[in-house]
């Protein structure tokens, strides 16, 4: 279900995942409590009332994709990215737009699926422990090769055979037996043998896989295969068959369908790769019929699913694009008109590369403190050292390609190269490692010198 935050609420989670552009974050923040407050009016009325789908605008790697991405985990709400330049005008080689749709319903299977294994969960462990305690306390015998043995065998082989009162009360005290050891870890890695599902082969057609079992409309039998594996590999195959016998799949796509169609949203990335000048020649032949081919899906439409027809109606659009080549004026007028807001990402500044190395939740020094501390080498940084980083991934950005954040990676490994390298092994000791500013200048040189005019004339 979505959560019922407000635009302030909002904005401050994204502000604890992404540095500055606020307009960006008002923009979203505003998109998605409409869409809360959508919900709420009257069912006449809401059938009017549309999304207000966003562009946004700036260059590569200043937080387009993930206020998007961050926006859709916050309201656990469907969502899907895709590169608008993987699509191609039908009749090109290339995939078909719907099959975003497509995309998006089976990620809101999941997202549900996995909420009603959660509220089953409990029960489909004391399923999955009585299903392992019968297989070591009553080990399945294995059927005999012999055709003849096999043919004389009495009907009723597969009934269960008939023990004494005494045999019944021995086995019964020793699953309790069993199940207290169980409880308590000690046959963990023990082996047992267990018969597990095989999937149904499958097709590929126009870049998504289709079972043949679901084609076959459950008519072809399950198979199954004999498996070999730890007491606690076992477990977690009987928990996932026992929750899924558990869960009313008819339920769960009902849901998902719903999910998707009234709170899903779509990240169409690259956009102005496919704003093209017209021409109708050349390898840009194709660039207006994907925008073509895209309207439909954004002005709203129904696609056809395996769970289904879906309405793109009420789904959130979030394109974005860089725009240094093409303008926004040059993808057609009847797909502007449908992304009404606009908002413009600014390029990071030095300020900004601090503020990314200090005040994120995920932040780049907290990641790198974390992989390094399970090799025992414990990391801290001065203050003057982490300016002295995003100095140089702003003047890497400022003398080379401009790639926003992403430059802070290059600048991390180059940085703690030496320390990722010699780190790690059985002998290591406890390593207590301060980056200073002297550090930093000595293993960043190549980020700090300046640029070389001379190279690049001729």
């Amino acid at each position: 279900m979505m959560k019922e935050l407000t635009p302030r609420e909002i904005v401050r989670e994204l502000d604890r995942y992404i540095i500055g552009q606020e307009e960006a974050k008002r923009a979203v923040a505003i998109a998605l409590r409409n869409r809360y407050r959508r919900a709420r009016v009257d069912e006449k009325m809401r059938e009017e009332i549309f999304p207000k789908n966003i562009l946004m605008v700036g260059p590569t790697g200043v937080g387009k994709t993930e206020i998007a991405r961050r926006l859709a985990k916050l309201v656990q709400a469907p969502f899907v990215k895709v590169e608008a330049t993987k699509f191609t005008e039908v009749g090109y080689v290339g995939r078909d737009v719907e099959s975003i749709i497509r995309d998006l319903v089976e990620n809101a299977v999941r997202m549900v699926r996995d909420e009603h294994e959660a509220k089953v969960r409990t029960r489909a462990e004391v399923l999955a422990e009585d299903r392992l305690l019968n297989l070591i306390v009553y080990p399945p015998k294995k059927p005999s090769n012999n055709p003849f043995q096999m043919l004389l065998a009495p009907q009723n082989a597969n009934s269960e055979p008939q023990i004494s009162d005494e045999e019944r009360d021995r086995l019964r005290s020793r699953r309790d037996e069993v199940r207290e050891q169980l409880r308590r870890g000690e046959w963990e890695d023990k082996e047992i043998e267990i018969e597990v599902s095989e999937k149904a082969p499958e097709l590929e057609v126009g870049g998504s896989a289709i079972s043949l079992g679901d084609m076959m409309g459950g008519l072809m039998p399950k198979r199954t295969k004999q498996r070999r594996m730890k007491i606690k590999d076992a477990r977690k195959i009987l928990v996932e068959e026992e929750a899924e016998k558990l869960i009313d799949q008819d339920a769960v796509q009902e849901e998902a369908v719903r999910r998707a169609e009234q709170h899903g949203i779509i990240f169409l990335d690259e956009i102005d790769k496919v704003a093209g000048h017209g021409g109708g020649h050349g390898p840009d032949v194709s660039r207006e019929g994907v925008q073509r081919d895209i309207l439909p899906i954004v002005e709203g439409s129904t696609v056809n699913t395996k769970y289904g027809p879906v309405k793109t109606d009420f789904m959130l659009f979030i394109a974005a694009g860089a725009f240094h080549v093409a303008k926004i004026s040059d993808l057609i007028p009847e797909l502007q008109g449908r992304f009404p807001v606009r908002v413009d990402l600014k390029s990071l500044t030095r300020e900004d590369f601090v503020n990314i190395l200090i005040k994120p939740d995920n932040a780049l020094t907290r990641q790198y403190a974390a992989l390094l501390e399970t090799d025992k080498v414990h990391l801290t940084f001065d203050e003057d050292a982490l300016k002295d980083i995003a100095e140089a991934a702003f003047v890497a950005n400022e003398t080379g390609e401009d790639i926003g954040a992403r430059r802070l990676h290059a600048v991390f490994e180059e940085l703690l190269e030496d320390i990722s390298f010699n780190a790690g092994g059985d002998e290591m000791p406890d390593v207590y490692l301060n980056i200073t500013p002297d550090y930093v200048r000595e293993h960043l040189g190549a980020f700090h010198q300046p640029l070389d005019a001379r190279k690049y004339i001729l």
